[in-house]
C-alpha cells in the first residue's frame, strides 16, 4: 500500500511540474495581440504582457510584420523607458497616459554591437502607463502628435 501512495505522489508531482512548466513557457512565448485605433487607423499589435516579453520587446526580429506594432502596458504611471536592445530596425516610440499621447520619439535608430550599459535609454517627458512601438516614420506619415488618442478595439 505504501508503494501505491508513493506512485500516486510521484504521478501527482510529475503532472504538477509538467503543467507548471507548460504554463511558464506558454506565458513566456505566447504573445497576445490586440486591435487598437490610432489616427483613424486600425492597427493589429502584439502585446508585451509580462516581464520577459517587455524585456525582449521587438529585439531579435527582422521586422514588426505581420503586425503593425507592439504595446507595453503598465499598471502604474511612470517614466517607463525603452532601449533598442538587439533591435534590427528603427522604430517610432509613442508614450500614452490613459490613452492620450504624452510623448513621442520618432525614427529611433538601432545600436548594433553595443553592450547593455551603452544603450541609449528613451524616456517620456512626463509619466505614462502605455507605450506603443511602431515602424519608423509612422508617426510623421500619419501626423501623430501629443494629445491624440488611442482606443482599444479588441484584446
Amino acid at each position: 500500500m505504501s508503494q501505491s501512495i508513493s506512485k500516486s505522489k510521484l504521478i501527482f508531482l510529475l503532472a504538477f511540474f509538467g503543467v507548471a512548466g507548460f504554463l511558464f513557457f506558454w506565458q513566456r512565448y505566447h504573445w497576445p495581440t490586440a486591435r487598437v485605433v490610432l489616427k483613424g487607423e486600425q492597427l493589429n499589435v502584439l502585446v508585451a504582457k509580462n516581464y520577459y516579453q517587455q524585456y525582449r520587446g521587438l529585439g531579435k526580429r527582422d521586422s514588426i510584420a505581420p503586425y503593425d506594432g507592439m504595446i507595453f502596458s503598465y499598471l502604474l504611471e511612470d517614466k517607463h523607458g525603452i532601449v533598442m536592445r538587439e533591435m534590427r530596425f528603427p522604430i517610432d516610440i509613442v508614450w500614452f497616459n490613459n490613452g492620450v499621447v504624452v510623448d513621442i520619439a520618432s525614427n529611433v535608430p538601432i545600436e548594433p554591437g553595443k553592450h547593455e550599459s551603452e544603450l541609449m535609454r528613451y524616456y517620456p517627458r512626463i509619466t505614462a502607463n502605455l507605450i506603443l512601438e511602431l515602424p519608423a516614420t509612422w508617426v510623421d506619415a500619419h501626423g501623430l502628435k501629443i494629445g491624440d488618442s488611442l482606443s482599444v478595439v479588441e484584446e
